[in-house]
């Protein structure tokens, strides 16, 4: 008779062998340009305390989002079109678009909410126009949004080549309205706007389909489709989101100016595009993040306060600065895209 004995091996661990290899942290590729990014602000802001008297304010960083509350509107926009591996050159003209018809409207004594509407429903149809050539008839998106950029420039242009003062009621309240934060520290109503559209945006991305349907379009437009998802609805949503946002923008710019002008926002689609690529967000698609592209915007919003507050500098910097900026986040990028890709 044979006995198996089936008590377990209790031996002591201590004999094991030990793995001598020591677990290293690492981040997700995908997270580094946005961590690169994050680290940059960090010491920005952080440079700017230990040099400036008074930076280290509240009301710094509050100016910093009222300030750069129309390129936060529209850079959400262009996070979604980049996403896709598309671009939208036409969001500036929408913005001046949208300022001179808001203006003239107003002047002409419309509702001002009749006027909202208007705007924003006439931006969004520009986006669902430039999306539907760019799928339906397989036009490069900056192609398609070239055209859309000279249309709404066009139209600017002809409805007025002068600035046009707003004097509506309700828009010169708005514009002078301030919002208490803390003790001396007050904000405006456009700088609300831009933080709830990009926590919307944000959740948008994060927890819907559209969302996942959005990376995926960016990730392979082929695959997407043969994966049976809706490629051409969301694409056309996605420069119909765009359209709306940059709008948007122009309702906000012609708030914080109470005037409108067919030269506002003039090159305002280029500042979106360098944020969202110091933001983290991949040119080719697929990959970023709202929060990334916010901190692209805070990145350049801060270049520019940190110039104001050093006094002797020219702003031309500010461009040189995130010139260089951009060609630093652009080799980030292709290095991470060649890592991922091995």
């Amino acid at each position: 008779m044979t006995t198996i004995d089936a008590t377990p091996d209790t031996g002591n661990k201590k004999d094991s062998p030990v793995n001598p290899r020591r677990r290293v942290y690492r981040p997700n590729t995908k997270y580094i340009p946005i961590l690169a990014t994050l680290a940059l602000l960090v010491i920005m802001y952080s440079a700017g305390v230990a040099n400036y008297e008074n930076f280290g304010q509240p009301s710094v960083i509050v100016n910093l989002f009222r300030d750069n509350a129309v390129l936060l509107v529209v850079t959400v926009g262009m996070t979604f079109v980049i996403l896709t591996g598309g671009i939208d050159l036409s969001v500036g003209a929408v913005i001046s678009m949208t300022t001179t018809l808001t203006a003239t409207l107003l002047q002409g004594g419309w509702p001002p909410l009749v006027v909202l509407v208007l705007v924003l429903l006439l931006g969004s149809l520009i986006g669902a126009g430039q999306g539907a050539v760019i799928h339906y008839f397989k036009v490069e998106p900056f192609i398609a949004t070239l055209a859309g950029l000279f249309l709404a420039r066009g139209i600017a242009l002809f409805i007025n080549q002068s600035s046009i003062p707003i004097r509506d009621e309700t828009w010169k309240a708005i514009s002078e309205y301030r919002i208490p934060l803390a003790d001396g520290v007050v904000t405006k109503p456009v700088a609300i706007v831009a933080i709830l559209a990009v926590l919307i945006a944000a959740a948008v991305l994060a927890w819907t389909r559209f969302g996942r349907n959005v990376y995926a379009i960016g990730g392979s437009a082929d695959s997407a489709l043969l994966m049976g998802l809706p490629v051409a609805r969301t694409r056309i949503a996605v420069y119909t989101l765009s359209g709306f946002c940059a709008a948007l923008g122009g309702v906000l710019f012609s708030i914080n100016s109470t005037s409108g002008w067919a030269l506002q926002g003039n090159g305002l689609e280029l500042d979106a595009i360098a944020a969202c690529v110091i933001g983290g967000v991949l040119l080719t698609g697929g990959s970023g993040y709202v929060f990334g592209a916010l901190l692209g915007v805070l990145v350049t919003g801060l270049i520019q306060t940190i110039i104001i507050f050093q006094g002797d500098l020219n702003a031309a910097w500010t461009r040189i600065i995130v010139g260089v900026l951009l060609f630093a986040f652009i080799v980030l990028q292709r290095l991470v895209t060649r890592k991922v890709s091995r």
